[in-house]
């Protein structure tokens, strides 16, 4: 380093000034460089390509991955060892609209979780009862086990009710919507693809239903393979008569478009059946309410006046 000074001193003299401005030169050259070199790295397009491929492959797993693999644990104390029952599970959920690949682990956990913590909150609330026995405290703890292990089933059943009854309703439109789609040029995926944009607002269960099987048919799924998948996401029994004529149509050549007008019209014929059964039924329920609640107040209104005159008379004749 002295070396480098003396020879720096013999180029320009002796004046500290002049060496001065040298190292300030040579500072700001650096920095120059090196802003340069951040500069050119920040707007290199393939360093920001490789930087973003670097953040997803270090991303973190999402919020109800992160969840259900903490409950996997927990969540074995009530998973039932019968195959069977965790498939019907699996497709209950699926009909529920829940078809992440984690729904089955959060479902347990949050059942497990309901079975420990609601006795486990009845026993810590014990001292606000003092009045319940040990073996009164200790029931209460298990009916409050058995509750949460009832109310996840009933949740999800509500859930698959709730959605079923929105795609039922829902479905009619679609038909109609489809059927002038087929008939007016369009191919089934485009079909498919327009009712569920026009369903989007008014149905968007449905909706969000038609575009994946259009978004399968596009990954290279069969149509009929697709169509059998709707089938057994939604678990409704119009729209599983439906795929099976298309897959029907499609597998010997005939009209699609003529096949959903006929189906249209059966599936109309049925509905003005049910609301005739249903509005056929009407009589029938309406005799309980009539037995319990209007007739005993029919009967006081009228016959009370003449029982209330009655025993007036026979209070004086007694007199």
């Amino acid at each position: 380093m002295d070396a480098v000074l003396i020879t720096l001193q013999d180029f320009i003299g002796d004046s500290d000034a002049g060496l001065i401005m040298m190292l300030a030169a040579g500072a700001a050259f650096a920095l120059t460089m090196g802003l340069t070199g951040f500069v050119s790295g920040l707007l290199d397009p393939v360093r920001r390509r490789l930087g973003q491929l670097s953040s997803d492959a270090n991303e973190r797993p999402s919020t109800s991955a992160a969840l259900a693999e903490s409950l996997n644990n927990i969540a074995a104390l009530v998973t039932p060892r019968s195959e069977r029952e965790r498939q019907r599970v699996e497709r209950l959920l699926i009909h529920a609209g829940y078809r992440s690949a984690n729904a089955r682990s959060l479902y347990y956990g949050v059942k497990a979780l309901l079975v420990l913590v609601l006795p486990l909150l009845v026993l810590l609330a014990s001292p606000l009862l003092p009045k319940l026995s040990t073996n009164q405290l200790m029931l209460c703890a298990a009916g409050a086990g058995y509750l949460g292990w009832i109310a996840s089933s009933m949740w999800l059943d509500r859930q698959v009710a709730s959605r079923q009854r929105a795609l039922r309703a829902g479905f009619p439109d679609a038909l109609d919507l489809l059927v002038v789609c087929v008939e007016s040029g369009l191919g089934l995926a485009p079909a498919l693809q327009r009712v569920a944009e026009e369903l989007a607002v008014s149905h968007p269960a449905l909706a969000d239903e038609l575009g994946l099987v259009n978004a399968e048919m596009r990954a290279g799924v069969e149509r009929g393979e697709a169509l059998k998948n709707l089938s057994e996401r939604t678990g409704l029994e119009d729209i599983r008569g439906m795929t099976a004529l298309l897959v029907q149509t499609m597998r010997f050549g005939t009209s699609i478009g003529e096949a959903l007008r006929v189906y249209s019209e059966e599936f109309r014929d049925k509905r003005t059946q049910a609301a005739e059964e249903k509005a056929a039924m009407i009589g029938t329920k309406m005799i309980f309410p009539l037995v319990l609640f209007l007739f005993p107040s029919f009967f006081l209104v009228t016959i009370g006046p003449a029982v209330i005159g009655l025993v007036e008379v026979f209070s004086k004749i007694a007199h």
